[in-house]
């Protein structure tokens, strides 16, 4: 090892003159709808044929949400929150179980929800190794398209369901590396 690469860094996997959202990675820090949030943890979902997409588990210190990141056509960010099953319909958890189907539409907080996708995949926490889980994800959107409702099934009985929007690159601002 010769006296200068002592002085050479790991070279980041971003431009840190330009980071953008899909640079993001734990320990960052980014501003949205005026407060600060910092990634805790990165979750990579493979749904088949090649095709993946991440999710980041932020926090502003007081609420953590789940900012989605799928790269198809264009860009899609989402960004939502983890309800109750039951918060939806009190017995959409058996109704699930018994008919393996959804309903076509779900109503929740006035907002009416259609059904607009269904897909098998595999689920892993990046941190925690290459340990997959397989999950069934139902998908449902209002008729503008900005707030998004999902449904997940892990297992035979065990469900979770999240609520939240769609946002624009531009939302999402001074994003900044972990400090070391």
């Amino acid at each position: 090892m010769g006296i200068f690469d002592i002085f050479k860094s790991k070279e980041p996997h971003y431009d840190s003159t330009n980071i953008r959202v899909q640079d993001l990675d734990v320990g960052f820090v980014f501003d949205y709808d005026l407060a600060t949030w910092e990634v805790q943890a990165i979750y990579e979902y493979d749904w088949g044929d090649d095709y993946f997409t991440r999710e980041f588990k932020i926090s502003d210190g007081s609420s953590t949400k789940y900012l989605g990141i799928e790269e198809d056509d264009e860009l899609e960010i989402t960004l939502s929150e983890r309800i109750k099953v039951r918060k939806l319909d009190e017995d959409l958890m058996e109704t699930l179980m018994e008919r393996q189907q959804p309903p076509k539409k779900i109503v929740y907080d006035e907002i009416t929800y259609r059904l607009d996708a269904e897909s098998p995949g595999y689920f892993h926490d990046i941190a925690k190794g290459d340990n997959w889980e397989e999950f069934r994800s139902w998908d449902f959107e209002d008729k503008s398209g900005k707030h998004i409702l999902t449904i997940e099934q892990w297992g035979e009985k065990e469900f979770e369901a999240s609520i939240g929007i769609t946002l624009k690159e531009f939302e999402i601002s001074n994003i900044l590396p972990a400090s070391k």
